[in-house]
């Protein structure tokens, strides 16, 4: 039986002990970076004959790297972002084997260097008050379903959580006595505790005590889930949220945007935050950003604020005299009078 390459063992290595063991990253990260590979894979088999049990990391330069991001985007129809996302996963590999394995260091270097491909920016979708307002119009509390999917759109609102973090909740991370909060965990497996409105945790309250959670052994119990007793995925939530979307747009024409997604809702409650004067230092944490600069994307994108900054600094260009001052000059009329006669 043949050795395995120094490709194989580094991957390995990389996907199975470095992500989760040393950098703790997250599930849906590795299967990301998993998932990158497998299509590298995939390319150099077929379009260029080297199969996954004979690649080595010679085999992976920049021209080939180059190739796979020009297949991703003209054979797979990938758009820039993904192509994106692909490369950057590819130059963390190598920039652990930069450590791992000096002797690769300029190969790694060189294929760090590859540059991401700049793209339009999309506009920031985001919900006003009142929108939100007519998504949780719209969902029915009469039935267990209604009461969750209320609490769940609530909840995701008021925290401004990722909608993974609200899926991974379990019911030991809600805290309903006074002061209200929840236990996030969010990117690399860094937690934090974000406040719960009294309202909110008035609404969480009934969904515990009506679904029986509120006992010790349902402390590790999904705090939302479907019928299989399983916690929601990301999708399961993105298609609980167009179930109301769909009838907020047919109640409130023009009031709902024809994109929205569970991010929107995370995007909504900074923007209102931000209107509402709050600091971004306090947005930032609510939303578990490591950098402010992150957070300051939501001052750039509000164009109400920034017309609000224009008017308290504006100053009228038109002065009090009615007439320009040169007008009642009756000598300069006379002399400019007396040119027009002159020609």
């Amino acid at each position: 039986m043949k050795s395995p390459t120094n490709f194989a063992y580094y991957l390995t290595q990389y996907l199975s002990k470095y992500l989760p063991g040393q950098l703790g990253a997250s599930t849906n990260t590795i299967q990301s970076y998993r998932d990158t590979f497998s299509l590298l894979l995939r390319y150099l088999k077929t379009s260029q004959g080297i199969p996954p049990e004979k690649l080595t990391l010679e085999d992976i330069n920049k021209n080939r790297v180059d190739e796979f991001l020009a297949w991703l985007e003209e054979k797979r129809q990938c758009g820039i972002a993904t192509r994106n996302q692909r490369l950057s996963a590819i130059q963390a590999f190598f920039r652990y084997l930069q450590i791992e394995s000096p002797s690769h260091l300029l190969l790694s270097q060189q294929i760090m260097s590859i540059r991401i491909k700049r793209s339009p920016k999309p506009v920031m979708n985001y919900l006003t008050f009142e929108g939100i307002q007519a998504i949780l119009s719209a969902v029915g509390t009469t039935d267990c379903s209604g009461r969750r999917d209320f609490a769940l759109l609530c909840l995701l609102y008021d925290t401004g959580a990722r909608v993974q973090e609200i899926a991974d909740c379990v019911v030991s991370d809600l805290r309903l006595t006074e002061p209200a909060t929840l236990r996030l965990t969010g990117k690399g497996c860094k937690s934090r505790i974000v406040p719960i409105l009294p309202k909110t945790m008035a609404y969480l309250k009934q969904y515990i005590e009506g679904n029986h959670l509120n006992t010790p052994s349902m402390g590790s119990h999904p705090l939302f889930y479907n019928r299989k007793n399983e916690k929601l995925t990301r999708a399961g939530i993105s298609y609980i949220l167009e179930k109301y979307v769909e009838c907020a747009q047919k109640s409130a024409p023009g009031l709902i945007p024809d994109r929205i997604s569970p991010h929107s809702l995370r995007h909504s409650k900074a923007m209102h935050l931000l209107q509402s004067g709050v600091n971004l230092v306090y947005i930032r944490d609510l939303l578990g950003h490591a950098d402010i600069a992150t957070t300051e994307i939501y001052a750039r994108a509000d164009s109400k604020m920034k017309r609000q900054a224009l008017e308290n600094v504006y100053k009228e260009l038109k002065p009090n005299q009615t007439d320009p001052s040169w007008q009642e000059d009756q000598e300069l009329l006379a002399w400019l009078q007396g040119l027009c006669k002159s020609k």
